[in-house]
């Protein structure tokens, strides 16, 4: 297969990623040729790719036929759709853009340009673990799904990582906070494992622990047409955090925790013994099993490798763009709940929280100092 020239827009701690092991070949059938970062320092360790210092530029150079959008969220929906326009496909990192109605503006680009690929860089969906459960829920191995809780609050920040960029956990500059940036890959696998819930209750706190004033503690109450809940708590101002999911099901319960998948499984269906035991006391009995999955980490080149494939033989996406919308929704229903202490319907009307959104950014007061950090490897968080 003819390799895929591809070029990164966006330089920072996710476009170096990107490159890092692009250039390391990790990804097989994706060549990158071109880089482009209006920062100059951010492409002097790039001399031997064609380097462009507006995305404008890059797209109409002819250098690639893909782009991978690493920019701050607003410009995701702009810049993927003047890459389509010019005949580029495009793998755009979360979310796939700020709001819903962003969402939208950019799935219908995508679907007026059929002939072009449209990823979203959503690598926990390429993650053994998340895969495993994925496959026991549809075997029917659980039953009836009827609750999950996901306590995912692993996702410590320092107020130093807001600081380093002025676009950074602001209305104006990211659209949100933990729900739109971090938690976002959860909300990606809530969405893919369970479907999209038809309604969400959620409690946020804005700048609880950072001086942001965006959301930073989020506890979210989901209910899904077929009547099972779930409640799903992210913060980035715990330490040590939690990452627990756990899922029940009428055949028993599956819980993840420290690189562990245990099946607690029931004998005989919960409902099916409700309806039929003679006792008040009694309980289905059940065994225990931990279900082996590779430990292999969730891996951007895989989704790279993929989106390639989709290119060049037509193979489905793992994580097609248009279906990035769906955490996009939850983190906005999440947010709009809080925001005017309400539950949400899904779908939502995407002009009511943009309109909400231009208000935030309006009414905005917040005043933000902006300071250089460490280089630090950011990519220990990509697992969750």
């Amino acid at each position: 297969m003819q390799p895929v020239r591809v070029g990164i827009i966006g330089m920072g701690n996710i476009g170096r990623h990107h490159a890092g092991y692009l250039l390391a070949r990790q990804a097989p059938g994706v060549e990158l040729t071109a880089v482009c970062s209006s920062n100059p320092s951010k492409l002097e360790s790039y001399k031997n790719l064609r380097a462009y210092s507006r995305p404008e530029l890059l797209i109409s150079s002819g250098e690639v036929e893909a782009v991978i959008i690493a920019t701050p969220h607003y410009q995701h929906t702009t810049l993927g759709i003047a890459a389509l326009e010019a005949g580029l496909h495009i793998m755009v990192e979360k979310p796939i853009s700020a709001h819903k109605a962003d969402a939208e503006r950019l799935i219908s680009a995508a679907r007026a340009h059929p002939k072009q690929v449209f990823g979203a860089m959503f690598q926990l969906r390429s993650e053994p673990r998340y895969l495993r459960i994925r496959q026991l829920m549809k075997s029917g191995e659980l039953g009836r799904i009827t609750r999950m809780n996901w306590i995912n609050t692993d996702w410590f920040r320092t107020d130093a990582y807001y600081s380093s960029g002025g676009w950074r956990a602001t209305w104006k500059g990211e659209g949100g906070g933990v729900l739109l940036n971090q938690a976002l890959h959860n909300l990606d696998t809530v969405h893919w494992l369970f479907g999209q819930p038809a309604r969400v209750r959620a409690f946020c706190k804005l700048g609880g622990s950072h001086n942001i004033e965006v959301e930073d503690e989020v506890t979210a109450y989901m209910e899904w047409p077929d009547g099972c809940t779930g409640v799903f708590i992210t913060t980035t101002g715990e330490a040590p955090g939690t990452n627990r999911l756990e899922i029940t099901g009428t055949r028993g319960r599956l819980v993840l925790e420290n690189d562990r998948i245990s099946f607690l499984r029931n004998e005989s269906d919960m409902l099916e013994f409700s309806r039929t035991s003679k006792s008040g006391f009694a309980k289905p009995e059940f065994w225990t099993a931990d279900i082996p999955f590779s430990n292999t980490p969730a891996q951007h080149a895989s989704i790279m490798q993929n989106f390639a494939e989709a290119i060049r033989d037509g193979k489905p996406l793992i994580a097609p763009g248009e279906d990035g919308v769906g955490s996009v929704e939850l983190a906005n229903g999440m947010l709009l709940s809080a925001l005017d202490d309400t539950t949400v319907s899904l779908p939502m009307d995407s002009s009511v929280y943009e309109q909400r959104l231009q208000r935030l950014i309006a009414e905005s007061k917040h005043q933000k100092t902006v300071v250089e950090i460490q280089s630090d490897d950011f990519s220990k968080s990509f697992r969750r």
